[in-house]
């Protein structure tokens, strides 16, 4: 990219110039291509209705024998219903989101219902957003396991810490490589805007 702002006036115009028909209407498929994408964020709002239905179901199970059902397994439900919630609003920014670095900018203007993220994440904010989901939907498995300690085997509930204990790993080697990322491209802005000022000078 810091390779388009090196042209000077007018080359990368004449770069244009130079295309022939067939390169722009190659290259404008090519960009119209991105609408691929589209269902593929369709197809997780379904799957968003599809949790609905799930949620619907465990809490009605939860109403019915919240009076006979023993704790262990009201505590269960409900950290199902935490569980279904967490991976729906998972599934919900990375609709938003990865339509809106992808696809298209969604038009809702200003509308005063609009999340305050939205428009602000990009693809690198999207991969620490979903591997921090990922952990804490690991977390609530983990502790369901905890609550139902006497039906787990010493080998299945090490499976499911070291698991666990992955995800929570790969999380801080994402955020602390996007934070060495962004700080050489910060570096990097900072090198050039001296290099312009010494010029000027």
């Amino acid at each position: 990219m810091s390779g388009a702002h090196d042209e000077g006036p007018g080359e990368g115009s004449l770069q244009g110039e130079d295309k022939t028909g067939f390169e722009k209407r190659m290259e404008s498929w090519i960009f119209r291509s991105r609408w691929l994408l589209a269902p593929f964020f369709l197809g997780l709002l379904l799957a968003i209705l599809a949790l609905l239905v799930k949620f619907t179901k465990e809490l009605a199970a939860l109403c019915i024998g919240i009076f006979r059902d023993p704790e262990s397994q009201i505590i269960v439900r409900i950290l199902t219903l935490v569980d279904t919630s967490l991976i729906a609003c998972l599934l919900l920014i990375m609709t938003f989101s990865g339509y809106e670095n992808f696809v298209s900018k969604l038009g809702v203007g200003e509308h005063e219902d609009r999340p305050a993220w939205m428009g602000k994440v990009g693809f690198s904010d999207l991969k620490i957003k979903l591997i921090g989901a990922i952990v804490a939907i690991s977390a609530v498995e983990l502790l369901k396991a905890f609550v139902n300690l006497h039906e787990l085997t010493n080998d299945q509930l090490a499976w499911k810490l070291g698991i666990h204990l992955t995800f929570v790993v790969s999380g801080v080697l994402f955020a602390v490589s996007d934070r060495i990322t962004e700080g050489k491209g910060n570096a990097a802005k900072q090198a050039r805007k001296g290099q312009g000022t010494e010029s000027q000078g």
